[in-house]
């Protein structure tokens, strides 16, 4: 069933990048990934984010990517709006995906630069305008780096200022200075055109310097807290912003740093009480006794910060037996010393 959605630009707000549950066979699990949705919206989130780096969209092929978006856009069902990830790896296959984003009412897509090949940045350019001049719906650029040639600020500029198709950018290059500068040069060209940051270490500060919102990994494991820190945020209430920005710092550098991204998440969100599954990227031995950790250490953290629940407080205790078998040898040690001594 296809939702009519209306709502007004820019877009702002907290978007949730959408992880993606798999079965036991690992095929897309659909009745788990349209309970996270609906849970995400309970939570309050402003939008949802279906095939972006943490939905994994490069390990699903073009008819899974479709299916993903088809799912969460019927599960929200009109209640907020879809930015559906369309990075497709030539301009043909993310117009096609496009379409059928538009047709099942998404707000807009989002679209890195072209990846695996390294390009020009005329190239880069060139892409993007050849997209607007065809694309059916809105388009946000999406920077990031680390996995796809880069978006220079002087060609989103122009692009702001000759495309209306072209409504923001996604910023993730984990780069303060460099999304400020973004901000000065669109926002003075347009003020409707959004700026998202893409890295909640830096939510407040970005928010505080003009960003609209961004689209945010951890959201999808304490949808409640960046939530939270956004509605604080537009009461003006600095304080709560910060302090949960700081409470949010160790969840998300133990989530990314330990594993392949985006294991931590997952594991995050299966603490969260969701089914999802194996990531279809295999870990070696190491890397699943890594995962064990984490996941004690995330449920320990989850804990702390209030998001706790049965598996979270058993996962967290399940840190404990090491401590507890070697305290229980230093007892025996110190009892068989002190006999001797007495003896």
């Amino acid at each position: 069933m296809i939702h009519t959605m209306s709502f007004p630009h820019p877009l702002s707000g907290v978007y949730c990048p959408n992880l993606v549950p798999f079965d036991e066979n690992g095929r897309i699990n659909e009745s788990e990934l349209r309970k996270i949705v609906s849970w995400l919206i309970d939570q309050g989130i402003d939008g949802l984010y279906p095939n972006g780096s943490t939905g994994q969209f490069i390990h699903l092929d073009f008819e899974e990517r479709m299916r993903v978006v088809e799912i969460v856009a019927d599960e929200a069902a009109g209640r907020v709006p879809v930015l559906a990830g369309a990075a497709e790896g030539n301009l043909q296959l993310t117009l096609k995906a496009a379409s059928r984003y538009a047709e099942l009412g998404c707000v807009a897509i989002s679209v890195t630069g072209p990846y695996y090949y390294k390009v020009s940045a005329e190239s880069v350019e060139y892409y993007f305008r050849e997209l607007a001049r065809n694309c059916p719906i809105d388009i946000l650029l999406y920077n990031i780096p680390q996995f796809a040639n880069e978006i220079p600020i002087s060609c989103i500029e122009r692009l702001a200022g000759d495309y209306a198709r072209i409504i923001g950018i996604k910023d993730s290059s984990r780069d303060m200075p460099r999304f400020l500068s973004t901000l000065n040069r669109t926002k003075a060209i347009r003020q409707d055109f959004t700026c998202f940051i893409g890295c909640e270490e830096i939510l407040f500060p970005a928010l505080m310097m003009g960003a609209d919102g961004g689209t945010l990994a951890s959201s999808g494991v304490v949808p409640e807290a960046l939530v939270k820190l956004y509605r604080a945020f537009l009461q003006g209430d600095w304080n709560t912003c910060r302090a949960i920005q700081f409470k949010l710092l160790e969840l998300i550098e133990t989530m990314l740093t330990t594993g392949n991204f985006p294991d931590g998440f997952r594991v995050g969100a299966g603490l969260r009480g969701f089914a999802m599954g194996e990531s279809r990227q295999p870990l070696g031995p190491s890397g699943k006794s890594g995962i064990e950790d984490m996941r004690s250490r995330i449920a320990c953290i989850l804990e702390t910060c209030g998001y706790g629940n049965d598996l979270t407080a058993r996962s967290c205790h399940s840190r404990n037996p090491l401590d507890k078998d070697l305290a229980a040898s230093i007892d025996q040690i110190v009892r068989a010393v002190v006999q001797k001594m007495r003896a």
